[in-house]
């Protein structure tokens, strides 16, 4: 997968769910199991966008790691967002944020495009 940035976090995230699909088009994955997940990140992209520093300070950059280990736990919960969190990178991304709030605001966007083409391609409710 490419590296996900402004120009392609989008075209991304429709490649990814789109193949999630199973061989009847169906996807597995539940809405709220990536609701949760998306929850978290938009805690976290709200208040990056009130905060003025290009670099996100040791409480911001903690709440990301503890993002990341929260996905990890969801993924070994269940095999349906295991296989979401690995097909769409989710852990290498936020591993690269470490503190530059610009890479954690596009990772947010990128979330966003994930349940927005989730729904798009029929993801299940609940």
């Amino acid at each position: 997968m490419a590296e996900i940035k402004t120009t392609n976090y989008v075209d991304q995230a429709e490649k990814i769910i789109s193949n999630l699909r199973d061989e009847k088009g169906k996807i597995k994955l539940t809405t709220s199991k990536i609701r949760n997940i998306l929850s978290m990140v938009s805690e976290l992209y709200n208040d990056a966008q009130r905060f003025r520093e290009k670099e996100l300070s040791d409480e911001m950059a903690s709440r990301v790691q503890y993002l990341k280990m929260r996905v990890a736990y969801e993924a070994g919960r269940d095999g349906t967002v295991r296989k979401f969190v690995t097909k769409a990178n989710l852990l290498e991304e936020i591993g690269k944020i470490g503190r530059d709030k610009d890479r954690l605001i596009v990772f947010c966007h990128y979330m966003e495009a994930l349940v927005a083409y989730h729904r798009y391609y029929g993801g299940r409710e609940n």
